[in-house]
């Protein structure tokens, strides 16, 4: 196990290849060459100034939309692209100038890179025959002598119980099996990958990962291939196995709920810079600017235009928020009299009327049976428009229109120029 250190890290593409990498939906993501560039004088800056620390056994997930460059950064730790500038330290090492295969990492990808003319325990095991590894306890799987591979080629057409099975080979069949028995697929072990479902090729692609007993564990988006229940399973599947494996882990996916429910912290990526990292429930609730409230949290937050009018009051022509004394820094932003409001979905509900509702004309309704959802516009200011979480219990309908009380306690405000949090 390692930590990961990543120091001013800066990627930078002729303008050529950025273009294709954010555009093309069907990139290869093994591969590490694009066609050759004819304007090599233009660059466009993918990543910039990135600095974080997983430690030791940490599972941090690098959360954010398309195109935002969390895929690279994992890419740069994996040493499948080159860094434009900064370092990137696994354990005690700088790995910069270090090839893939010296890096002591494992990765699982998207499309599962499984090779098809191959069973399943030989895929498990190719990392383990093809360099030395580590054995089941941690012990190096040694070499084998020139013998024992003749003594492996002329038996392997025989029965499996007659085949001679080298010292280097037992070690890579007990690895497999543990392997195997982590991910209950033992009984899948002599099919070929075309066999399987995409959950039992994706248990197949972490175990591989698993066998080679790496520092780090780099995953780029593994589940986004699945269905929504078997999602589910796999994600509660990888959680378990990171931590009784205890092996540092950095998971990149644009799903704010694998984010949500499988990080020890949360790196949100926007533009090529990371806007906050924190374990989940800070992100949630203290989010350090207004994109990174919106990414996070399903539905997304709300927001409405206000001003600033006394120390603790807000004004917006449907409604008015007398403040509690909670926002002991509001005041020093009484010089910027336009803000903006932020209010989840959840912390609005039907009230009655009063100069602190909000007045809302109901456009849609979603019931989901656990929760119902409802799309609405400011009857005064039909351009601004909420969603809001009501009890499935409550009737609603389109056209309704409805007073909606505020949860003055969970409410957050954003400056409008730079979208920063005024933390309370």
């Amino acid at each position: 196990m390692a930590k990961v250190v990543v120091e001013n890290v800066y990627k930078s593409y002729s303008r050529g290849k950025a273009d294709r990498i954010n555009t093309s939906e069907t990139v290869d993501k093994t591969k590490t060459d694009l066609a050759p560039l004819k304007d090599k004088s233009k660059q466009v800056s993918v990543l910039r100034d990135i600095n974080f620390t997983v430690e030791d056994g940490e599972f941090l997930v690098l959360v954010g939309p398309s195109g935002c460059g969390k895929s690279t950064l994992l890419r740069l730790l994996a040493g499948l692209e080159a860094l434009t500038g900064g370092k990137i330290k696994i354990g005690d090492r700088l790995v910069n100038d270090l090839p893939p295969k010296a890096r002591d990492i494992a990765m699982v990808f998207q499309n599962y890179a499984l090779y098809p003319h191959l069973n399943i325990y030989d895929n498990i095991a190719f990392g383990l025959r093809r360099n030395s590894g580590k054995g089941s306890k941690g012990q190096v799987i040694s070499e084998s002598g020139s013998w024992e591979n003749v003594l492996s080629s002329t038996t392997r057409y025989l029965p499996r119980s007659l085949r001679y099975t080298s010292a280097k080979e037992k070690d890579v069949r007990d690895r497999v099996r543990y392997v195997a028995s982590l991910l209950q697929i033992e009984p899948l072990l002599y099919r070929l990958p075309k066999e399987l479902s995409g959950g039992q090729k994706q248990r197949v692609a972490l175990g591989r990962a698993i066998a080679r007993n790496p520092q780090v564990f780099l995953m780029d988006e593994p589940l986004s291939n699945l269905d929504a229940k078997l999602r589910t399973q796999t994600r509660a599947q990888i959680v378990k196995l990171q931590r009784q494996l205890n092996t540092t882990t950095i998971y990149v996916t644009h799903d704010q709920t694998e984010a949500m429910t499988m990080g020890d912290r949360i790196a949100v990526i926007n533009n090529g810079q990371i806007q906050q990292i924190a374990p989940p429930l800070e992100i949630y609730e203290r989010p350090a600017n207004r994109f990174v409230a919106e990414f996070i949290g399903s539905p997304p937050m709300n927001f409405l235009p206000v001003d600033l009018v006394a120390p603790l009051k807000l004004v917006n022509p449907n409604f008015t928020l007398d403040l509690p004394p909670s926002w002991t820094k509001l005041p020093q932003f009484s010089q910027a009299k336009s803000l903006t409001l932020g209010i989840r979905p959840q912390h609005l509900s039907i009230g009655k009327e009063s100069k602190s509702s909000i007045y809302i004309e109901v456009d849609l309704v979603e019931a989901l049976g656990n929760e119902t959802y409802i799309a609405a516009h400011l009857t005064a200011q039909p351009d601004n428009t909420l969603t809001v979480s009501l009890p499935p219990d409550q009737p609603v309908r389109v056209g309704d229109r409805l007073w909606l009380a505020v949860d003055l306690d969970k409410i957050h405000l954003f400056t409008v120029v730079d979208g920063q949090a005024i933390a309370v």
